[in-house]
């Protein structure tokens, strides 16, 4: 009898596809912003983070003067949601403390500490100095460069912009595009509806421990050369990068400016 042979038919070949299209788009911001409106924090937190409704997840944190609000809350959900922090050398000592105590009071178990590339520090900043003459080049080289790498790897980010903290967050949405990335990651910003008041409430209802540099007159925390005690009657935006022209780190595309860099003027959290 003669061997008979198969012949495969297209539709019988299963054909690898590769996905190029962005992960995420305007249309789908829009439609999260629409079913979550009017909903409650804590509940749009358990959906994103346990119900992995943007995907991966990592929360991108300065254990500044607000942070641990929203720490708290996405331990409350999920204590084991990546935290990423960039540790660029440059902090105030409270602040590394702090971050160690937030993480352990907490419970986070996940805390991923991001550090810059040494090869790039020994060859565009050898001596440390680079924020002396140009900030916009040692933020690049300590935060932009090394969260971008990060967060590579994420669908999305979640921030802890508030609308009250300047006009340019006014009218920020819960869930908008990254404009740093083409691939189309989500921005998430829980707290941009809270209020000052929402914020000094939280710490005190769950007492939370505040960051110990707020009491010493520093309502915007950053590194260390760039940050400024406020003098009384001084503008608290005035403390961060005082004598250049420099309002944001750059880790948010224009327009977006860094978490802790735009305060209200007589703006002074008391926690």
């Amino acid at each position: 009898m003669a061997e008979t042979t198969k012949t495969v038919r297209p539709a019988d070949r299963k054909i690898d596809r590769i996905d190029a299209g962005p992960r995420f788009t305007e249309s789908d911001a829009v439609r999260l912003n629409r079913l979550f409106r009017g909903t409650d924090t804590i509940e749009m937190l358990r959906s994103v983070l346990r119900d992995q409704l943007a995907g991966d997840v990592a929360v991108v944190s300065s254990f500044g003067a607000e942070s641990a609000v929203l720490l708290h809350l996405v331990a409350s959900v999920d204590p084991n949601t990546p935290v990423l922090f960039l540790d660029t050398g440059k902090h105030f000592p409270e602040t590394l403390a702090y971050r160690d105590l937030l993480v352990e009071r907490l419970g986070l178990t996940n805390l991923q500490i991001l550090r810059p590339d040494p090869a790039k520090l020994a060859a565009r900043d050898e001596n440390g100095l680079r924020w002396s003459y140009d900030p916009d080049g040692c933020c690049e080289i300590r935060k932009v460069e090394p969260l971008a790498r990060a967060l590579e790897t994420y669908d999305a980010s979640i921030t802890g912009r508030k609308s009250f903290q300047s006009s340019t967050r006014a009218n920020l949405p819960r869930f908008e595009m990254d404009k740093s990335d083409a691939q189309g990651r989500l921005k998430i910003n829980p707290l941009i509806d809270w209020s000052a008041e929402d914020i000094t409430a939280w710490f005190e209802a769950h007492d939370l421990p505040p960051h110990p540099l707020v009491a010493e007159g520093y309502p915007s925390i950053g590194c260390s050369p760039c940050t400024s005690r406020v003098a009384p009657g001084e503008d608290p935006r005035s403390v961060r990068w005082k004598g250049w022209e420099k309002t944001e780190c750059g880790i948010h595309a224009p327009g977006e400016p860094d978490k802790d860099d735009d305060l209200p003027p007589g703006y002074d959290p008391v926690f």
